[in-house]
C-alpha cells in the first residue's frame, strides 16, 4: 500500500473541467491533486475523441465563456494547434474552437505543472470513507494495489459523480420520470477528406443539410473561412438505413473538421439504452460504438461525397457518455431556468448553448431555445451538496435536471463551472472554512479578477 502526501485538495477526474478545477485550487494557493484513470487529461476532449468545442458564445457571437477556459485556447492558438473561435458551419452555434487533441494533452498537463499541481495517471476510484459528514479519505486502486488519499476538500470531477454517489450523495439517474439518459456515442476520426469537394456538394444539395438559421445563412457561412462543420447527407443516410446497410438509430451524419486540414471527427453513432456506470453496459456499448464505426466508415467511402479515399485514423479510446447521474444539491438547475434567463445572486458560471437532447427513445436530436440569443448563469449553489461538507461536485454532473444538464454539460461551460469549483475550494482553505460558508461574492470577484465573464 502506498502512501500519499496529504493534500489540501484532492481531484477525482481530470476531464477539462477537472483539470481547470485543480489549476484554479493551485492557482489560488492549495497544495492539489489530480486523479485521473487514463494516461492523460482532457476526458472527453480526447479520450472521448469530442471535438470542436462548442461554444464560448451565446447566438448572438457574444464570448461568455472567458477565464482559464480561453487561456487554454489562447495557448493552443499560439501553438499552431486552433484556430481559435471560428463560424459554426451548420449554424445550430455561432461559434465553435476545433482544436488538437494531441497538443491539448500536452498543454493541459503544462498549465498544471506550472501552478505546481500533483497528477496522478492510471488510477481509479475504488471506495469512500465518510466520517461525521465529511470524506474522510478516499481509496484508489493503481499499479501500487489500493491506497487512501487524504485531503481537506474533494472535488469530484468524475462525470458520472462517482465520488458523490459512493459518499451517499443523493441523485438523479438522467431523465426525471424515467431515468432515462442521452445515448452514448463511439466518435471516428478520418484523414484525407476532401472537405472541398463536401462543400461543393453542399452547396448543390442544400436540402441535403440541417441548416439550424435557415438555408441562406447556412450557404452564407459555408463560403467563410475556418473549418467545416456539418449536419447531413439525409438521402444518402436514409437510404443506407432502408437498405439495411447501417443500422444505426439516428437520422443524420454530423462531421467536424479538425484544425488539420482534410481531418474530420464523425460524431453519429448512437447507443441506446445501456447505463455508463453500469460496467457490463459500458462494455457492451464500447464493442457496439466500435461495429457502428465500422459502418460508418464504409458508408462515407462508398456513398458521400468527399470521402471516397478517406483513410480510418482511430476510434476514440472511450465511447463518449453524455449523460448519467446528476447530484442533487443546494440547488437544481432547470430548463426554465435557462430558457428565461433567471439571474443568480450566486452566478458562477455562463452559458448560451442550447439545451441539445440526443434522444434517449429514438434517432431524434431535440433543441429547445428561444428566438432570440440568451445567456444563461449557473449557480454556485449547483456545485454544492448538503452532506458531505468537504465535497464540490464540478463538470456535466452538478445538480441540474435532464433538460437543462443537456445545455451545461458542453466542454466549454464544464471548464467554466470547474474554475468556479476549484476557487471555491481555495477560498475555503485560506479561510479555514467549509466551502459553504465562503460568501458567494468572494467566489465572484476572484473569479472575475482571473478573466472569467459574469453577470452583474
Amino acid at each position: 500500500m502506498t502512501s500519499y502526501p496529504f493534500y489540501d485538495v484532492a481531484v477525482i477526474g481530470g476531464g477539462v473541467s477537472g483539470a481547470i478545477a485543480a489549476l484554479a485550487a493551485a492557482r489560488n494557493g492549495a497544495s492539489t491533486l489530480l486523479i485521473e484513470e487514463h494516461g492523460f487529461l482532457g476526458g472527453t476532449l480526447t479520450a472521448m475523441g469530442v471535438g470542436p468545442m462548442m461554444s464560448f458564445h451565446n447566438d448572438d457571437g457574444v464570448q461568455v465563456v472567458k477565464g482559464f477556459a480561453e487561456e487554454l485556447v489562447q495557448r493552443l492558438m499560439a501553438r499552431g494547434a486552433s484556430p481559435g473561435h471560428v463560424a459554426d458551419t451548420t449554424t445550430y452555434c455561432s461559434t465553435v474552437t476545433p482544436f488538437d487533441s494531441e497538443e491539448l494533452k500536452i498543454e493541459l498537463e503544462a498549465l498544471l505543472e506550472e501552478a505546481g499541481v500533483a497528477i496522478l495517471y492510471h488510477t481509479q476510484l475504488a471506495q469512500v470513507r465518510a466520517e461525521a459528514g465529511q470524506i474522510a479519505e478516499v481509496l484508489v486502486c493503481n499499479k501500487a494495489g489500493l491506497s487512501p488519499v487524504r485531503a481537506t476538500l474533494f472535488i469530484d470531477a468524475t462525470g458520472d459523480a462517482d465520488l458523490a454517489a459512493e459518499a451517499g450523495v443523493p441523485f438523479q439517474y438522467g431523465r426525471e420520470g424515467d431515468g432515462a439518459i442521452q445515448p452514448m456515442t463511439m466518435n471516428l476520426k478520418l484523414a484525407n477528406v476532401d472537405t472541398a469537394a463536401i462543400r461543393r456538394y453542399a452547396r448543390e444539395n442544400p436540402s441535403e443539410f440541417e441548416w439550424e438559421q435557415g438555408e441562406e445563412a447556412g450557404l452564407s457561412r459555408l463560403g467563410e473561412p475556418g473549418r467545416l462543420s456539418l449536419a447531413g447527407y439525409f438521402s444518402l443516410w436514409n437510404r443506407a438505413r432502408e437498405e439495411g446497410s447501417v443500422s444505426i438509430p439516428r437520422d443524420r451524419i454530423l462531421l467536424f473538421e479538425t484544425p488539420t486540414p482534410g481531418v474530420v471527427i464523425i460524431n453519429t453513432s448512437r447507443i441506446l439504452g445501456l447505463k455508463p456506470t453500469d460496467p457490463f453496459d459500458l462494455s457492451a456499448a464500447e464493442r457496439i460504438g466500435r461495429r457502428q464505426c465500422r459502418e460508418l466508415f464504409h458508408f462515407l467511402r462508398s456513398r458521400c461525397p468527399g470521402f471516397e479515399n478517406a483513410i480510418r485514423m482511430d476510434l476514440a479510446a472511450k465511447v463518449g457518455v453524455r449523460e448519467s447521474r446528476h447530484v442533487r444539491g443546494l440547488y437544481t438547475l432547470t430548463e426554465a431556468d435557462l430558457l428565461n434567463e433567471t439571474a443568480f445572486e450566486d452566478a458562477i458560471a455562463c452559458g448560451g448553448y442550447p439545451i441539445d437532447i440526443h434522444s434517449p427513445d429514438g434517432s431524434k436530436t431535440h433543441t429547445h431555445r428561444r428566438q432570440r440569443a440568451i445567456t444563461y448563469q449557473i449557480p454556485l449553489r449547483c456545485l454544492q451538496v448538503a452532506s458531505p461538507g468537504n465535497l464540490i461536485v464540478v463538470g456535466r454532473c452538478i445538480s441540474a435536471t435532464h433538460e437543462a444538464a443537456a445545455a451545461i454539460r458542453v466542454t466549454p461551460i464544464a471548464m467554466a463551472i470547474g474554475q468556479a469549483g476549484g476557487t471555491l475550494a481555495a477560498l475555503a482553505i485560506a479561510s479555514g472554512k467549509p466551502p459553504a460558508t465562503i460568501a458567494p461574492n468572494e467566489v465572484r470577484t476572484c473569479l472575475r479578477a482571473q478573466g472569467a465573464w459574469l453577470p452583474g
